[in-house]
């Protein structure tokens, strides 16, 4: 697997242990910055990774901030992006399993570090199962309206 790295900051301090552990397992990682623990923007860094997975079909990112909430949400904003908060291997398997992620976002705060490597394995050995969940993630993809059809 190819995986693009990007992080701000707040989850500079374990960018070099991920990027090991996922050479570790035998995969590649690109990263995206920064390139010090100076105060940046976490949007700026997310729309980095996400725009660098969508030119390369068939790779992933990682995005890192102090919670992963931010950097999650501003990596969703890009089309054909699902970036997934993950706290454990199971929020992991999950999103690769049924939402089809092609992000995985953490929290250096909140998650230590062999918590991500539960996660990290999680996400790398769990294919989408598509079925059911195929036409969720399409309308995700469509920009479905959730508000004008529910009545």
């Amino acid at each position: 697997m190819k995986f693009y790295i990007a992080t701000d900051h707040a989850g500079y301090a374990v960018k070099a242990f991920v990027k090991e552990y996922i050479r570790s397992l035998g995969h590649e990682i690109i990263d995206l910055g920064p390139d010090s623990a100076d105060r940046v923007d976490y949007p700026d860094y997310a729309h980095k990774c996400a725009k660098a997975v969508i030119a390369d079909e068939g790779s992933f990112g990682i995005v890192i901030c102090g919670t992963g909430i931010g950097i999650s949400i501003a990596a969703n904003k890009v089309q054909g992006i699902r970036a997934a908060l993950c706290h454990d291997a199971y929020t992991a398997a999950m999103s690769r399993a049924h939402n089809d992620a092609n992000i995985l976002a953490f929290g250096e705060r909140v998650v230590g570090k062999g918590v991500i490597e539960s996660i990290i394995d999680a996400f790398c050995n769990t294919e989408f199962e598509g079925g059911r969940h195929s036409g969720r993630v399409g309308k995700i993809e469509e920009g479905f309206s959730f508000g004008s059809d529910l009545g």
